[in-house]
């Protein structure tokens, strides 16, 4: 079984993201970048079923500026076979991602394309069920256990509610959520080895997919500070502030 298993590069999670001063987006220059945490965890469940002896090669892909073959790179690093790099300048939103998804899929024919949830830098939650769609394969978001059989694949997923089981038939798309495993440290030998790893190239001309944006950004701006906590006398008085201050009774 083959594995599909996309990955992003975005603004490393513990870096305070900044706003351009002229508020047209967030400021990333020098800023440190790394793989998307969600993508993270899809690529080491991917190794763990590869390990598990039911899958028989991954393949990364990411989309994006050049910079991103060190994503990819980590991802090898991690245990993954071969890399895809679909190479453009292009902001792209998720339906572009989806529509390349889609034309990478239908030419590496996987039985499985696993990614994660959401990424941190826009927490859209759209891609995943958007390729599903376009593919016509059935999906499993949020996923926090998988287990895959010869034609089957069994997700639980985590909902309002708490836990919701699906069984879907292959070929079909899961997303990744926190709680389905913890990714592993990644071994110096492994980094080294990663760079003798197979990494292609194209661009969305060659798949046959106009990435141009459909949404404009119009604004970008910092949520407001968080004024000062007070101290009241009684219930009363906090009734009272809540009622006449905050509006929320």
């Amino acid at each position: 079984m083959k594995v599909l298993v996309a990955v992003k590069r975005v603004v490393d999670y513990n870096v305070k993201v900044r706003v351009k001063a002229d508020g047209s987006d967030v400021d990333i220059a020098n800023v440190k970048m790394s793989m998307n945490p969600f993508d993270e965890i899809a690529v080491e469940e991917a190794v763990r079923l590869k390990e598990a002896g039911k899958v028989s090669e991954i393949v990364v892909v990411s989309m994006g500026v050049k910079q991103c073959e060190e994503t990819l790179r980590t991802a090898l690093a991690m245990g993954a076979d071969r890399a895809i790099l679909v190479e453009t300048d292009t902001e792209l939103q998720p339906l572009a991602v989806a529509k390349l998804l889609k034309a990478v899929a239908d030419k590496e024919q996987p039985q499985l394309v696993i990614l994660g949830k959401q990424a941190i830098d826009d927490d859209a939650n759209q891609t995943g069920q958007m390729t599903a769609a376009l593919l016509g394969w059935a999906q499993g978001t949020f996923a926090s256990k998988v287990d895959v059989a010869a034609e089957t694949v069994e997700v639980i997923r985590e909902i309002d509610g708490g836990l919701e089981t699906v069984k879907l038939r292959l070929p079909a798309v899961v997303t990744a959520d926190l709680r389905l495993n913890e990714p592993r440290f990644i071994k110096l030998p492994n980094i080294m080895a990663a760079k003798k790893k197979p990494l292609d190239k194209t661009t969305p001309a060659d798949l046959g997919v106009d990435a141009a944006p459909r949404l404009k950004t119009l604004k970008v701006a910092e949520p407001a500070k968080r004024s000062a906590g007070i101290k009241v006398a009684n219930a009363a008085e906090l009734v009272a502030k809540l009622k006449n201050e905050a509006k929320v009774l």
